[in-house]
């Protein structure tokens, strides 16, 4: 069939996944090349500064960078005109329309919702513009993204977008040059604390006598989780009133807790929340990062990222209470009745903006570090990199004889 004959989104039938240690089915294993996995999985033995160096021409410096990656912009952004059903705003989306419209590509490889289930993520090919309106909107859940590209490329397409999370963009860009493309462009989104689907309805379920009604959720970078409605109501929770205390120990698996990788390193372009303090978040990371943002210029408000507050006790508490944990969600023992003083408290001299998203890239650091010591201690010196190291070491946490990588610069 012509490509431009094919159905707007599809979603292909595909094999199993082989079964694997740390994993998030990233649909490698799920390839003809399933062997790949040992050297592009990001739990694995993963080499940060090789793989930003082939991606962006350099490692990333010191700085910001530390914390989030190589980029050469980064701006707080919203559309001016809000796509309906998208999160925040729906650049993501728009990128995604834009290239298909422009005819840089002839498919889009990401995510849409299960007809039975609008919560989990199903990957679909999307080949013509309009088909995007369909995958707007959060999905909870990991799902064999990369698997696509196989039937992509037997479906003749040779100039192809990826929308993905971390695990899936890390190991994207290991096989990328086996691929034979003509051209690859790479969305990527933050990720963190991901969960299993039915993980997510039990928490839905804890929010709301009704969840079902639940349309949107979004953690926002002002400490409270927005949620709206199938009727029209909005309503926000501050995080330290939700009951994440009946929640599973487990309730978040292994692999997001040790992921170092929270701000999609090595995509062209990352678009997420966390220093947007009510907006979204543009890291620009190279030069098709740089062809990505201009597609939407005109649809675009662009303003310099704000920073505001202290991290240092927010992580620095958050390190004893992962501790304390002892593997489990790191919960704040907080009297209940200080929680609503502390809940409109945060927003307003707590970390915001860059320093909120400094806070969480530290936290992060933190959980990876001593999830893997409790866990997997051996995987340690193959799966941190020294820049993690870095992120916590103001902490009191340095590497452990035997912990620091096989290669001092991965």
């Amino acid at each position: 069939m012509p490509l431009d004959q094919t159905p707007a989104l599809h979603a292909p039938d595909l094999p199993p996944a082989a079964r694997r240690g740390l994993c998030t089915d990233c649909g490698l294993s799920r390839m003809k090349n399933a062997s790949d996995c040992g050297t592009a999985c990001q739990f694995i033995a993963p080499d940060y500064p090789a793989a930003e160096t082939r991606t962006h021409g350099r490692a990333r410096g010191p700085g910001d960078e530390l914390f989030f990656g190589p980029y050469r912009a980064m701006h707080r952004a919203r559309l001016k005109a809000p796509a309906p059903g998208a999160q925040w705003t729906g650049i993501t989306t728009r990128i995604a329309e834009r290239l298909l419209e422009s005819g840089a590509v002839t498919a889009v490889l990401t995510m849409a919702p299960d007809p039975a289930d609008k919560w989990r993520p199903v990957p679909v090919i999307v080949t013509r513009a309009e088909g995007m309106a369909a995958v707007r909107g959060m999905r909870m859940g990991t799902a064999p993204l990369l698997a696509l590209l196989e039937p992509a490329r037997a479906a003749g397409h040779t100039r192809i977008a990826v929308i993905g999370i971390p695990c899936q963009v890390h190991a994207l860009r290991m096989i990328e040059e086996k691929l034979g493309l003509e051209r690859l462009y790479v969305i990527g989104t933050p990720c963190s604390d991901n969960t299993t689907t039915e993980n997510f309805h039990r928490f839905l379920a804890l929010l709301d006598e009704r969840p079902e009604s639940i349309t949107y959720l979004e953690f926002r970078a002002d400490y409270r989780v927005e949620i709206r409605h199938d009727d029209g109501r909005v309503r926000t929770i501050p995080f330290l009133m939700l009951p994440l205390s009946d929640l599973p120990a487990d309730f978040f698996p292994l692999t997001c807790r040790s992921c170092v990788d929270y701000t999609n390193a090595l995509a062209d372009i990352t678009v997420g929340y966390m220093a947007g303090t009510g907006e979204q978040w543009l890291l620009v990371r190279n030069a098709r990062g740089e062809e990505l943002l201009e597609l939407i210029r005109d649809d675009v408000v662009l303003e310099a990222p704000s920073s505001a507050g202290k991290r240092a006790a927010a992580v620095k508490g958050f390190a004893a209470n992962t501790e304390r944990a002892a593997g489990g969600l790191p919960l704040r023992r907080m009297p209940r009745f200080l929680r609503p003083l502390v809940a409109w408290l945060q927003p307003r001299i707590g970390p915001r903006g860059l320093e909120f998203a400094r806070a969480r890239l530290e936290m992060k650091a933190v959980e990876t570090v001593l999830h893997l010591r409790r866990a997997h201690p051996r995987r340690l010196k193959r799966m941190v990199p020294a820049h993690v190291w870095k992120l916590v070491a103001p902490y009191g946490i340095t590497p452990r004889e035997g912990e620091t990588p096989t290669n001092p610069s991965a």
